[in-house]
């Protein structure tokens, strides 16, 4: 059965049992502007997992069935999973701005494998051990273990929670967040009658098979890397199920509507591979309204694409009274989603229709919207497609001087696929890039020529355990990274404060295909964005501006943390350095990421770093120095819960020792000499 589970519960293995969604959660609450803030607490259970388990019992004979506790039913192709507290997607965190969140996370995977979440859109200001990168900002959360994060609601808008650790999100370890507002603070109130939790949408693309093989048959032979699947909520209809003469599928996800009135949507792309999104609803249109958490002035589109880790909110005005039915809500999959024509759709269903699916086509050449289209994916080819960047805030801009002013820092950040020997696929002396034939050859997605890879020990909280010598970026490296595999801690530094501006670089070679980049612990403001044709060169973007020929945006620049870089093109990004830590930005398509195709901005230095929160865990290499430890024993002086001991208390036992020793032995004293 479904449970609602309490704030004070702390029996973790009571979650572990039982499908624990919080949907009532207490503090998924009308947000009101004199309220108090509310401590809202999560506990979750990470796990391997299986859709159609047997929980499923007759799933989808028996449609009621599909929707049993535990059961993931998704597309019907059964495969092995991550799930938290057997849900997918998982549990949904919906605060008001200013809530307190704390989520505490067991780690039951059945590999031993470690884990971390990271909370994209929320910004972590002051917090930044909360931010949820393994090896950057915490160890990865051990097998058998718990991690407790603990972070202010401090971004409102739409952002979701995923894995930060190896392919774990691609797999399942995702879900949404909202953080609303009081109506008085929500700049589109007005717009829409209803802002409801069952119309929050996480689209993603899916493969018939764990990511990490797939991943690794495309690194290391001649596996392909193009889903043929995708899900929305969670759900779809794509596996054929038999009985007789009858066809059956799993259910398709469903967002009722009342005739006549206006509902807020929250659309959220988990999508893991160069998949770009296309969504749009039969006979409607969309009045986009915020992007990444960032309200806009509302823009009306036929459709829009959506790119990995974006968000965007639109409102749906449900007008078709006259005759009502249902229609089509379609998520179209494009560039390597396009190979294998990967789609998928659920039911917009009008109150009181019949409950019977739509009439057109669900196939992917009929999911094609034409019309209005916003973000291109690739940069506008007609006039009836818009880039973000066309977008503006809709709140003033404030007087911060990041539109108008001259940066402190700033830094050309080139990606590319790099024709080098990586040390990760290839061996230079038995089977170099140059040998291998064509379809087994993987170039190294880069920035700058470098593949980043993360240190041993998290650096935001272990800084001195990092050797200098392991980081670098394009002004300390000593060789001509184009020619040869470079990789390092691949890092960059800016004091805090610091007006910084980031121009990104797709070179377009050798593939059409564009990068999503998504920064952790800032907004930035989008200010421009171009394509060149179909490739271009670092130099010449470079050249470009030098000329004053990008134009930047200075008035009421759209607020983002997720952006395509069109292939051949460039996009210009700014953001005041005012959270101090460590923060990455990388692409978002998870093989790129985890390759190496990211940089670590350093903001302060460590005297400016927030302090780890008390007993903060700790990890890194050990270089076997056997011997004994004189300050160890069988059980570390833990208390009965695994807790260290009281530096207090332990002082006042010592003492207690001592004072014990010296009476008893004042009184062999006494009684000898008596």
């Amino acid at each position: 059965m479904l449970i609602s589970i309490a704030s004070n519960i702390t029996n973790i293995s009571t979650v572990f049992y039982f499908s624990v969604d919080y949907k009532n959660h207490p503090c998924n609450r009308p947000c009101e502007g004199m309220a108090p803030p509310r401590l809202c607490q999560y506990k979750w259970v990470v796990e391997s997992y299986w859709t159609l388990s047997k929980a499923c019992h007759n799933c989808p004979f028996n449609e009621s069935d599909c929707f049993r506790p535990h059961c993931i039913a998704t597309d019907g192709v059964e495969r092995g999973i991550i799930s938290v507290n057997r849900i997918l997607p998982g549990p949904a965190i919906e605060v008001c701005e200013g809530d307190m969140i704390e989520v505490k996370v067991k780690n039951e995977l059945s590999n031993a494998e470690g884990t971390s979440i990271h909370w994209h859109g929320l910004l972590q200001k002051g917090t930044p051990h909360m931010d949820g990168v393994s090896l950057l900002t915490q160890c990865p959360i051990s097998a058998r273990s718990s991690f407790t994060y603990r972070f202010k609601a401090l971004d409102p808008g739409t952002h979701y929670w995923h894995g930060h650790t190896g392919m774990q999100r691609a797999d399942g370890l995702f879900g949404a967040i909202v953080v609303r507002q009081p109506p008085n603070r929500d700049p589109h109130y007005a717009l829409y009658d209803h802002d409801l939790s069952e119309h929050v949408i996480i689209v993603n693309d899916w493969l018939n098979r764990m990511t990490l093989a797939q991943y690794l048959a495309h690194h290391h032979n001649d596996g392909d890397n193009m889903p043929s699947l995708m899900l929305i909520n969670g759900m779809g209809a794509y596996e054929e199920f038999k009985d007789g003469n009858t066809t059956y599928y799993t259910p398709r996800a469903s967002f009722t509507v009342q005739g006549g009135k206006k509902y807020r949507f929250r659309v959220i792309s988990n999508a893991v591979f160069e998949c770009p999104i296309q969504i749009s609803v039969d006979g409607h249109t969309l009045t986009v309204i915020a992007s990444d958490g960032g309200p806009i002035e509302p823009f009306t589109a036929d459709s829009f694409h959506i790119l990995s880790g974006e968000r965007y909110d639109f409102i749906l005005y449900a007008d078709k009274t006259t005759t009502l039915r249902n229609y089509w809500i379609r998520a179209r999959g494009m560039v390597l989603c396009g190979f294998k024509k990967a789609h998928q759709v659920a039911v917009l269903h009008y109150a009181g229709a019949p409950d019977v699916d739509p009439p057109e086509p669900t196939d992917w050449d009929s999911s094609i919207r034409g019309g209005i289209l916003l973000n291109p994916w690739n940069g506008p080819s007609s006039d009836n497609e818009v880039e973000i960047t066309r977008m503006r805030a809709e709140l003033p801009d404030e007087n911060d001087g990041v539109l108008t002013s001259v940066p402190d820092k700033k830094f050309y950040m080139g990606m590319l696929f790099n024709r080098v020997d990586s040390l990760k696929y290839n061996n230079p002396d038995l089977y170099p890039l140059s040998v291998v034939v064509s379809k087994k050859r993987i170039l190294s997605p880069q920035i700058n020529f470098i593949s980043s890879k993360l240190p041993a020990s998290p650096p935001l909280s272990q800084y001195n355990d990092i050797p200098k010598s392991q980081y670098c970026n394009e002004f300390t490296v000593q060789t001509d990274c184009s020619k040869e595999w470079c990789s390092c801690t691949h890092k960059v530094d800016v004091s805090l404060g610091d007006l910084v501006e980031l121009v990104v670089i797709d070179q377009g070679l050798p593939w059409e295909n564009s990068h999503p980049i998504h920064i952790h612990g800032f907004k930035f403001r989008a200010v421009a964005m171009g394509k060149m044709g179909t490739s271009t060169s670092f130099q010449a973007v470079k050249e470009l501006d030098k000329q004053g020929n990008i134009t930047r945006s200075t008035v009421r620049a759209p607020y983002k943390d997720s952006i395509t870089v069109p292939d051949g093109g460039y996009v210009v990004l700014r953001f005041r350095a005012d959270n101090p830590g460590m923060w990455l930005l990388h692409c978002h398509v998870q093989s790129h990421s985890d390759i190496g195709m990211g940089v670590i901005i350093q903001v302060g230095d460590k005297s400016e770093f927030p302090k780890p929160p008390k007993n903060f865990p700790r990890c890194g290499s050990w270089d076997g120095e056997y011997g004994d430890d004189d300050d160890d024993d069988d059980n570390d002086g833990d208390d009965e819960h695994g807790n260290p001991p009281n530096k207090v208390a332990s002082q006042a036992g010592v003492f207690l020792g001592m004072l014990v020793a010296l009476t008893c032995g004042l009184s062999f004293w006494n009684n000898h000499i008596s």
